[in-house]
């Protein structure tokens, strides 16, 4: 190996050991009615955010008594009773100071057994609460997908795969093995059924990525069956994918609508990204780089992956 090449390939290493993952850790307004225009309210901020921790606007006819927060795992938890001469119905809540990085999850339980979920975010700071019921959890849909293209550590492997993957049936029956397998553990953790340490499966999930880093640059990748290795992975995701919808807990009663529509959202997130890796792929190959890429990629995923498995397994230990 020249010079020049081993100069780039450092250069791309330590470029991964200093790349920031940024976690899915969405804060969630929690409103259970406990009496008429009474709630009982939750409001969950991920501690790890980019600056002060946002604030909530409640609607001029409530009174909103507030407590100290605590730090309850990757949350601030501050607990608050809000009280209103009206219902909210056709009022506003509003957000401020909320991280480019973080949407708001809100949640708000009725006394007459309707619920209505939706998402605040910068852009999208206010959001009205509807007077008809609410019928499906879309807001998880949105979190879903938000998951797949905001998680660097998915991201990674997915592109992974396609270094590896050969012919359009072969990445047929690996997105879908890796879709199916991840589909089930997300299911058999949300609905505690299976559950493993969140703090393992991403050091785990980690060395996915190590492992993926090496096979980009072996020989032998075509005799194998990537379709078999992605579903064994998969299972690893989705518990990671159930470990994040669990921080953020589902606090209604349609747990199965619930996990539905977040997993058709991790799907779609897919979907939008795999075209994206491969046209790129594609490119690098009509420049005669293609060949360059598959080193470039596997020191990148190695590096990455390395120092993800490093901090997690200290966050384990410490």
């Amino acid at each position: 190996m020249t010079f020049s090449k081993s100069f780039i390939y450092s250069c791309l290493f330590f470029l991964s050991i200093n790349s920031f993952s940024h976690e899915f850790s969405p804060a969630h307004l929690i409103m259970n009615e406990t009496e008429d225009s009474t709630f009982e309210t939750t409001w969950m901020y991920p501690i790890r955010s980019i600056g002060e921790r946002a604030s909530l606007v409640f609607p001029e006819n409530c009174v909103a008594i507030n407590q100290t927060p605590f730090k309850q795992g990757k949350y601030s938890i501050e607990k608050i009773s809000l009280t209103c001469d009206s219902t909210i119905k056709g009022a506003e809540i509003k957000v401020l100071g909320l991280s480019i990085l973080n949407d708001a999850l809100v949640t708000i339980n009725f006394l007459d057994k309707k619920r209505f979920e939706g998402l605040m975010n910068l852009k999208k700071s206010i959001i009205k609460i509807p007077e008809e019921e609410q019928i499906f959890p879309t807001a998880y849909f949105v979190l879903g997908v938000e998951h797949l293209i905001g998680g660097p550590d998915h991201l990674l492997f997915v592109m992974g795969l396609l270094f590896i993957v050969f012919g359009w049936k072969n990445l047929f029956k690996t997105i879908t093995a890796f879709t199916l397998a991840h589909s089930i553990t997300l299911a058999l953790s949300v609905l505690g059924i299976i559950r493993l340490p969140s703090g393992s499966i991403e050091a785990l999930i980690a060395l996915t990525i190590i492992y993926l880093a090496f096979e980009i640059n072996s020989e032998d990748k075509l005799k194998k069956t990537p379709w078999l290795m992605a579903f064994g992975f998969g299972l690893l995701h989705g518990f990671g994918f159930a470990g994040a919808l669990s921080e953020i807990g589902i606090a209604n009663d349609q747990l199965l609508l619930s996990l539905l529509f977040f997993n058709i959202g991790i799907e779609i997130g897919q979907i939008i990204m795999i075209p994206i890796f491969l046209l790129g792929i594609y490119f690098l190959s009509k420049i005669k780089l293609e060949e360059k890429s598959y080193i470039g990629a596997s020191y990148l995923l190695g590096g990455i992956g390395s120092y993800w498995f490093i901090e997690r397994v200290l966050g384990i230990v410490s």
